[in-house]
C-alpha cells in the first residue's frame, strides 16, 4: 500500500513539473529551454503510470486523488500559498476516494 502511494506521489510530481516548466516559460518569461526538462518529466510521468500493477482506468481514477494532494502541497511549497481548511477537507475526500478505488477487495 505504501509503495503504491509513493509511486503515485512521484508520478504526480513528474506531471506537475512537466506542466509547471512550460507555465514558467509562457507566463513568467522563462527560457524556452525549460521545455526540454518539461518533456522529459512528462515522459517520466507516462512511464511511471505504466508501473502500477492494476488496470489503467483504475490507476488513472485513483491517481487523481493523490494528484490533488500533491498539487496543493505544490501550491504551498512552491507558490507560497497556504491551502485553506476547505482545500484540506477536499484532499481528505479525494484520498479516501483513491483508497477505496485502489484497495477495495476484488
Amino acid at each position: 500500500m505504501l509503495k503504491t502511494f509513493v509511486l503515485f506521489v512521484v508520478t504526480a510530481l513528474a506531471e506537475i513539473i512537466g506542466c509547471y516548466l512550460p507555465y514558467l516559460w509562457l507566463k513568467k518569461g522563462g527560457s524556452i529551454l525549460l521545455l526540454l526538462p518539461a518533456a522529459v518529466s512528462l515522459a517520466a510521468f507516462a512511464w511511471l503510470l505504466s508501473l502500477h500493477p492494476t488496470a489503467a482506468g483504475r490507476v488513472y481514477a485513483a491517481y487523481g486523488g493523490v494528484y490533488i494532494a500533491v498539487a496543493l502541497g505544490w501550491l504551498w511549497l512552491v507558490d507560497g500559498i497556504r491551502p485553506t481548511h476547505w482545500d484540506v477537507i477536499g484532499v481528505i475526500v479525494a484520498l479516501v476516494g483513491m483508497a477505496i478505488i485502489m484497495f477495495a477487495p476484488r
